[in-house]
């Protein structure tokens, strides 16, 4: 169980999103906090990506490098 608090003006909007949805709160709000769950993860797994590879080369770079650019 979670208990937040939220000002008026944002609990107003949830109300509205839940009602054009046919939901409620509460699932809107976890929705919106898997989401970001999931996208923190994916920001944390890009940088480790792009961390382990290296070295990094802009698209005009490989296509030169490759021959496809002349």
């Amino acid at each position: 169980m979670l208990a937040i608090r939220l000002d008026k003006k944002l609990e107003e909007e949830l109300d509205f999103l839940a009602k054009a949805r046919g939901s409620n709160r509460s699932a809107v709000v976890r929705e919106a906090i898997v989401q970001y769950l999931e996208d923190n993860e994916d920001l944390h797994l890009a940088k480790e990506s792009l961390a382990a590879m290296g070295s990094v080369k802009s698209l005009k770079q490989l296509r030169k490098e490759l021959g496809l650019d002349r």
